[in-house]
């Protein structure tokens, strides 16, 4: 009896960290800030607070595309993740899980999350995240990543995509605020990724990948990410201009933009990729805080209407 007792917990255990590593093909960090993002465009496209069926089915379909998306990632770039020390500890390259496997869970939660949206949500937020997954898995990781350093550029729409689908799925349309929200996040990536790219440049370059700082050095990158911080700072203003949002967005957005600024500046300045990875980290923040005022001023400006004035 105890020895089946022990042989009943250490199949548990195994399938506790089998269901672990299927969850790191995901890119949990990641997709927390694409389920955020569309979160915000559901809550700011409606003048209340949107049914919780739409935000519920909504998150969960966006989320398990997304998460395919990364799967077939991993599952595209088993090999040159091996080459990578920053990516040769994931379960494919380690053999922890088989590649026909992951790309089985890769395209089935795709499918469930596609249905998910069809069914629950409406068609044109389930045709927009079938572009955004075909745009990120097949455009970016098979064909754009190896065959331009601006890949990144170019494949930035699908990861630009969450807060628009999240706007499509309370609204059932496309409007000016919504590709605004979208066009926030498209500007954002490059130099984000680029921050992380100007540090591992010696591994992109081992896996023979085209990233910018490989192809056209760390000044050049470095340049390019001030000036992308730039026209992000001044995109992001847009918001308060034609009144989509109020003075609580507008000076987060100041605050937080003069920020990245500072550190893109600060980057430039610095040896070869000192304050690359500081950089990074606050590009995180930085696309979170804003998100967050954006939220915070719709919803103030939604107490002051129905409470106060």
């Amino acid at each position: 009896m105890p020895a089946e007792n022990t042989g009943s917990a250490k199949q548990g255990i195994s399938g506790l960290t089998i269901w672990r590593k299927y969850l790191v093909l995901c890119k949990p960090k990641v997709i927390a800030l694409i389920i955020f993002t569309a979160l915000a465009g559901m809550l700011l496209a409606d003048a209340g607070f949107p049914p919780f069926q739409t935000l519920f089915f909504g998150l969960i379909g966006i989320g398990l595309c997304a998460a395919s998306g990364a799967a077939i990632n991993h599952w595209v770039d088993q090999r040159i993740d091996q080459l990578m020390s920053r990516t040769f500890n994931r379960p494919l390259p380690r053999g922890e899980i088989s590649p026909n496997r992951a790309l089985i869970f890769a395209l089935s939660i795709g499918t469930i999350g596609l249905a998910m949206l069809m069914v629950k949500i409406n068609v044109l937020t389930a045709a927009l995240t079938a572009l955004s997954l075909i745009g990120y898995a097949v455009i970016y990781t098979m064909y754009l990543k190896h065959a331009t350093p601006y890949n990144i550029v170019l494949g930035g729409a699908a990861g630009a995509a969450p807060p628009l689908l999240g706007w499509v799925a309370v609204t059932g349309h496309v409007n000016t605020e919504a590709l605004l929200l979208f066009l926030i996040i498209f500007i954002w990536t490059p130099p984000h990724f680029w921050a992380l790219a100007i540090k591992r440049r010696k591994d992109y370059a081992k896996a023979g990948v085209p990233m910018l700082p490989v192809t056209h050095g760390i000044e050049y990158t470095k340049i390019q990410i001030i000036l992308y911080v730039g026209v992000l700072f001044i995109v992001t203003l847009i918001p308060g201009l034609i009144k989509m949002s109020g003075m609580i967005y507008l000076t987060g957005a100041i605050a937080l933009g003069v920020g990245f600024i500072w550190h893109s500046i600060r980057l430039y300045r610095c040896k070869t990729d000192e304050h690359a990875m500081q950089t990074f980290a606050y590009s995180i923040h930085y696309l979170t805080a804003l998100f967050g005022f954006f939220l915070l001023d719709h919803y103030a400006r939604l107490f002051l209407r129905h409470f106060v004035l």
